[in-house]
This record gives C-alpha cells, structure tokens and sequence, in this order.
C-alpha cells in the first residue's frame, strides 16, 4: 500500500479493483439486434412514439465515481481540533478508528469543551497489513489547553491544496472509491502528498452500514 497514490490494497488487489472501476465507468456496448424480437420480448414502439423514459439507475453515475463535476478542488484552512494518535490493521480499521474518536469526544465533554463539526481521520502510512492515523474532532473557539484526559492532544488539523472526492456507501466499499481516486490522478496528472483525511458524515460505528456517508480529502502536490 502507498499513500502517494491513494492505493490502499496490495498490487494483486488494486489490479483488480481498478478493472472494476473502469468496468464503472466505460458505457457498455448494445447488444447486437436480431431481425425479429424473440417470443415474450415486448414489441418495438410504433414510428414516431416518444422513446421510454430513462431510469435513474441509467442516468446517473454510481455513487461516488470521481470525476469533473464531483471532485472539488480547495484550500483547507487549519482548524482547532482534539485528537489522538494511534494505529490499526485494515481488517478492523474502521471500528478502531471510531474507537479513537469515541474516546476524543469523550475527553471534550469531561473537559467541558463543544465539538464544531463532524469528526475525522488523518491517515499519516500505510502499509499492507496497518496503518496509522490520527482521530480528530474539531472544537468550538479556541481554548488554550493543551492535553485532556486519556491522552488526547489539542493541536490544529492540516492545511493545504486538497481535492474533495465523496464515498456514499459502506465503510467495507471504500476501497473501491480509492481505487477510483487513484484514475483519477493518474488521468489527470496529479500526485498526492502523504496524507488524506475522511470525514465521517453520518454516526455509525459498522463497516457494513450502506448509509454511511464520508468525504475523502486528498491533499495534492
């Protein structure tokens, strides 16, 4: 796993997710007519009937494939935050990440401080079977502290250029929005510092939860 490039998964694995995404994102191909429907098929629309109307699944993208529209280029500015530093192993990478910021809220609110925003993870080096990464909730003003309980630190989030791509969907379905991310970098050109943040949207604590909601911030070279 590199962070250079987005890629989250051992090269046997990305090859293979990066198939699937093109398979995403590639129109795929009529298939070749016969001269006469075959029995069952409804009939063909009349000459001049209005074609049917497209579904939403036709129409639109699946949900988090990168691209012009959805990719949104920013300056993040630095913001006060609580958090904690820690590591994991993918296997149970999200429940640990929610743990650690399960316990910086907890520090805030036995400090008598106020979150400000939705929580967060700073992903500092992967490799195949770890990473390490750093639980941060913003805080309301800009209290003077500077440790809280259970080790937990007050500092500031990073700053820079970053690229804001969107995954909506498991937490066990990321990956195939990073490998997606990685495209979409190289067709652009673009490299990646060592660094991305997610920023959960939604309050779940279970990597299957199909409502989850978060927003990939890739800071850019």
């Amino acid at each position: 796993m590199r962070i250079g490039k987005i890629t989250r998964l051992p090269a046997a694995a990305l090859v293979f997710g990066l198939v699937l995404a093109m398979a995403a994102i590639q129109p795929v191909p009529a298939l070749a007519q016969t001269d006469a429907p075959a029995a069952g098929d409804p009939a063909p629309p009349a000459p001049g009937a209005a074609p049917p109307a497209s579904s939403d699944t036709d129409s639109k993208p699946p949900p988090g494939v990168p691209n012009d529209s959805s990719a949104v280029t920013l300056d993040l500015k630095a913001r006060r935050v609580a958090y904690a530093s820690a590591s994991a192993e993918w296997a149970d990478g999200f429940k640990t990440v929610m743990g650690e910021i399960a316990k910086v809220n907890a520090a805030i609110k036995k400090a008598g401080l106020a979150p400000a925003g939705h929580p967060f993870a700073l992903f500092l080096a992967t490799d195949d079977k770890s990473f390490q990464f750093e639980a941060m909730v913003p805080l309301d003003g800009s209290p003077e502290v500077k440790d809280l309980s259970d080790g937990i630190k007050i500092g500031e989030s990073p700053a820079g250029k970053a690229i804001k791509f969107l995954h909506r969907g498991s937490y066990d379905d990321i990956d195939s929005t990073y490998d997606l991310i990685t495209a979409f970098l190289d067709e652009k050109g673009l490299e990646s510092q060592n660094r991305f943040i997610e920023e959960y949207l939604t309050d779940t604590a279970e990597p299957d939860d199909a409502n989850l909601e978060a927003d990939i911030y890739v800071f850019i070279k």
